[in-house]
């Protein structure tokens, strides 16, 4: 919750469990996104743990129309999620994709990425995790026209993934 008070907003920190705006820190630790905070509520004394991260500067996606709109991580999130549904993925490697082309993207240090150049990275990303989200992922990214685009990224697939614990890959009749 974003507070104002004299000109200098601040967020209060609420307990998940009663609401109640005052907690205290018991542990603090830096993390790779930022600083991960352990709390304890001053009211229940439910403990919880919080992560506080810099929004860095904004970040404008071009699309293919050459409209821009700012960058939204629950947007790409949601597109992930999307291509990753009812599929056997560890906990949090969804998340873990959406973090790191985050995290690409603002490494890369413009105020302005395309949209192609987003979607790249979350294909390379699917590709490494899941070829069933990948192919997913890339049907609506690549607007396959028609089942040929789509055998052909599929076969593209095949040949440059490594078949599972050793296994041989069975050749693909036309």
């Amino acid at each position: 919750m974003l507070r104002v008070h004299h000109n200098i907003e601040r967020y209060v920190m609420k307990c998940p469990y009663c609401n109640f705006e005052e907690s205290r820190v018991l542990d603090s630790r830096d993390t790779e996104n930022g600083v991960r905070r352990r709390r304890k509520c001053l009211r229940c004394a439910a403990r919880f743990t919080t992560y506080e991260r810099l929004h860095p500067i904004s970040l404008f996606v071009i699309k293919k129309d050459e409209r821009r709109e700012e960058f939204h991580k629950e947007k790409l999130l949601a597109g992930i999620r999307k291509a990753c549904e009812k599929r056997p993925l560890p906990t949090g490697a969804v998340e873990n994709v959406a973090d790191d082309v985050e995290r690409e993207l603002y490494a890369l240090g413009k105020p302005e990425v395309s949209s192609s150049v987003i979607g790249d990275m979350v294909m390379a990303k699917l590709g490494k995790l899941d070829s069933v989200a990948y192919i997913r992922f890339a049907s609506v990214y690549r607007e396959f026209t028609d089942i040929t685009d789509l055998k052909q990224e599929v076969e593209s697939l095949i040949a440059h993934t490594p078949p599972p614990n050793g296994q041989l890959i069975l050749p693909i009749k036309p």
